[in-house]
């Protein structure tokens, strides 16, 4: 009896190292979702105080700002989205403590993903081919466009209108065949201006 439970054990060891190889394998394909997530978590930062709920919107900004540490990308961009997380941080106490209002919140959450959306995006440019990303595109461009109210003025129309000209074309890189590989240059040439515009602007 002793031999027959060593052998039942010896397979479940063998499973469980099966199992973490699938983790591991799982976790990779939900990094290209971490944008998405932490841009949902700041943007309730803010509909939780325009509600008046601090604590929801100060747990809120907290995950929104662990979401940009942990996925600020190695791009030149960086140095940028960890400055804005630094800016992030100091409004934490003054929202227990009402001294910033939810426009300024606002203001400051916008800029925030202008940088993380920018980062996401110099990341699929590097990546390679473009084909069949305009889904992954246009999410980085949206979120960029939603914090472009932050800037206010000429420089908010100028980002608007290099971001509308790269959504025009961006549909086709889906569209396979001639029609998307005619994009793909069309495209990287208007999200790189759409990128050096965010660099600039802050």
């Amino acid at each position: 009896m002793p031999g027959a439970m060593t052998s039942v054990s010896k397979p479940t060891v063998m499973g469980a190292v099966r199992d973490s190889s699938h983790v591991s394998a799982t976790n990779s394909p939900t990094m290209s979702t971490s944008t998405d997530s932490t841009d949902a978590q700041l943007d309730k930062s803010v509909t939780a105080l325009e509600s008046g709920n601090k604590a929801a919107s100060t747990q809120a900004l907290q995950a929104g700002i662990a979401g940009l540490e942990a996925s600020a990308p190695k791009t030149s961009f960086k140095d940028k989205i960890l400055s804005q997380v630094g800016k992030l941080k100091a409004l934490l106490p003054l929202i227990t403590g009402g001294g910033i209002g939810v426009g300024g919140l606002r203001s400051a959450v916008g800029l925030a993903k202008m940088a993380s959306n920018a980062g996401k995006l110099e990341g699929i440019m590097s990546a390679g081919s473009l084909l069949g990303k305009a889904g992954s595109i246009t999410s980085g461009l949206s979120g960029i466009s939603g914090g472009l109210s932050a800037l206010g003025g000429g420089a908010q129309s100028s980002g608007q209108s290099l971001i509308t000209s790269a959504l025009g074309s961006i549909g086709k890189l889906d569209q396979g065949g001639l029609a998307a590989k005619a994009a793909e240059p069309v495209v990287k040439t208007q999200v790189s201006s759409v990128l050096n515009f965010v660099k600039g602007a802050l």
